[in-house]
This record gives structure tokens, sequence and C-alpha cells, in this order.
């Protein structure tokens, strides 16, 4: 099979240094699917992979965590999928990605693609709508009965991104008042696009623009952004038992706010479940088939924005220096075939 990968690190600065490499197609044993790639989104963490590859380590590295596909073959402990099956998954970061014409992933880390749209569409969604779940879900605690969650309020920073595109979606549909920060004009219309109630600069006072919407404050904070930018600010608007969440590690000390406030604190990656095999780790089956239920409902739509065709060399490139510049609207999808 056709695969696409680097070598070396490279200037990280620039697109990761793909060739073209020609490898055995994998055979499933176990949980594990053989997927026949229709289409793949890239994503930051693509990049984190790269960045943090040694500089005298040479050996091929295949990246593409958001896959949408075809089952051609299974494992002999396969029980949730069947050749012919159309799926989509984000997979995990302890094996290579999918940036190859066939691809192996434990079913467990798959869901039924949604029927309504194409596999491009529903390549943009797994990595980030799992994070979204996860995050509201897993780590804050928010039902998803829109009943009990009347009358309170999430804060997104960062709404226009391709998490946040999901994020405003999925608060929204479980009763929440979104708040959503973005600092461009279509950014800001991409996210009211999205379902936010309210949207706000991030690059003014957040706690000043806030109060300016009539509110002393939220109940739970979303972070996709660099959290040290935000700490103080976050330590003013959550509200007393409030609950936060952040995609990414702070450099910092956590605002002494949190402690006073008895504020929960937590951090979300998608792929602790992979990594560490943890015993639910089928539960992003479950999360990626609600998904597909409500996309199939008209409730969630697909949060991609750029789509190139073939999935080739210059294509890639071109999709990560768009990723490179911090500022993608939603997600950047490539299709099949590969080139």
């Amino acid at each position: 099979m056709k695969a696409f990968g680097f070598y070396k690190k490279g200037d990280v600065a620039k697109a990761p240094l793909f060739e073209t490499v020609q490898l055995d197609r994998p055979v499933p044993k176990g949980r594990n699917l053989l997927v026949e790639v229709r289409a793949i989104s890239v994503n930051p963490t693509d990049l984190r992979t790269r960045d943090a590859k040694k500089d005298n380590d040479e050996s091929l590295t295949i990246v593409g965590r958001d896959v949408a596909g075809v089952v051609v073959e299974t494992g002999d402990e396969c029980s949730l999928f069947e050749a012919g099956d159309e799926v989509f998954y984000a997979g995990t970061s302890a094996a290579p990605g999918g940036q190859s014409e066939f691809h192996l992933v434990d079913e467990r880390l798959v869901g039924k693609k949604p029927k309504s749209i194409d596999f491009a569409q529903a390549a943009a969604l797994p990595l980030t709508s799992l994070t979204v779940c996860e995050a509201l879900f897993d780590r804050m605690s928010i039902s998803r009965n829109a009943e009990d969650n009347a009358g309170k309020s999430i804060l997104i920073i960062g709404a226009a991104g391709g998490v946040g595109s999901v994020a405003t979606q999925i608060a929204k549909l479980v009763g929440l008042t979104v708040i959503g920060t973005a600092s461009r004009p279509e950014t800001v219309e991409w996210a009211q696009a999205h379902g936010a109630d309210h949207v706000i600069s991030h690059r003014e006072s957040l706690p000043d623009q806030v109060k300016g919407l009539g509110m002393e404050g939220v109940h739970y904070i979303f972070c996709l952004t660099n959290i040290d930018d935000h700490m103080e600010a976050m330590g003013e608007i959550i509200l007393p038992q409030g609950k936060i969440c952040s995609i990414l590690p702070a450099q910092k000390p956590i605002n002494i706010a949190f402690f006073s406030k008895s504020v929960t604190f937590a951090y979300e990656l998608m792929y602790t479940r992979s990594v560490f095999q943890t015993e639910d780790m089928s539960q992003q089956h479950h999360y990626l088939n609600d998904l597909a239920d409500w996309v199939d409902a008209g409730s969630i739509q697909t949060t991609l924005n750029d789509r190139f065709q073939p999935i080739s060399i210059e294509n890639l490139k071109k999709a990560y220096e768009q990723l490179l510049t911090g500022r993608t609207i939603g997600k950047i999808v490539l299709e099949a075939p590969f080139e």
C-alpha cells in the first residue's frame, strides 16, 4: 500500500517533510479493523508529533489521526463491525496514523459513519468531537439532559477552531447558554453560525465583556488556547463551585481563585484512553455513534471548511502550511485517491 510519512524532524516552522513510501498491507488481528482510507483531516497534534521527534530519529513517522473509510477486513476478536461498514474515528497516538491507503485501528475507538454526510465531511469530526464529549461529559460532568442545564452557561475560549466549532454545537444541544470567543469578523461569523449565543473577543478583557452581557460569571469554562494567557481572567469569570477544562497544559501556577471558589479543574487529552488502554476505552466507540446519530438528525453539522483532493504530498504540504498559520477556521480535510 501507499503511505505518506517523514523520516526527519525538519524545520518545525514548515510542513513535515513527507515522502511517498510503499508498505506491506497490514493484517488485522484481535480487535483490530483494517480500514480502506477515504478521507483524513489534519490536526495540530500531527505537528506536535513531528515537533517531538528527536533529531537523531530517522524512523518512519506516519501521522493523521482523523479518518473516514470502509472496513475491508476484521480481526478474529472483532464484534462491533464487519467488512463493508462505513466508519470514522480518531485512532491513537500510540500507533501509525491514517495517511496511508489502509489503516489498522482498534474497533473500540471506531464509530459508524453518519449516513447523511460524505467521507470528507465525516473525517472532520472524530478527534474534535471526542475531545468535546470527554471534556463536557467526563471531565466537567455536564448533564446531557437539557432540562438539567437550564440557566447554566459555558465560556468556550477559541470557539471558531475545530474543537470550538463542535463544542459550541454540543453545548447548545444539551441546553447550555454558550459564550464563545473569536477575534476576527470571519471567526465571529463562524462561531455564530455554529450556535454561539454570544461572541466576545479573547483579545480584550473577558471579565468585562462577560459582565457586559449582564452575567456575573459562568458555570463552566472550556479553554482551547494557551491557558496561561487566560488564567487570571478565568479566575474572575468562573462562578463558585464551577468547572474548568483545558486541552493544553498550564506552564504557570493555577490561579489561587480556583481554590477559594472550590473550582474543579481538569485536563482533557483524547488519547488517554487509547494510550493507557483504560477499561472504558470503548466509550469512544459509543460517543462516535452518538455523534453520528446527532449528525443524521440534523442536530450537529460537520466543521469541514477546506478540502483537498487527491491525498498527495503537494496537498499535504498545502494543508499543513495552512494549519501552521494558526488562523484556521474549522477543519481541513484531504480526500482519496492517494497519489
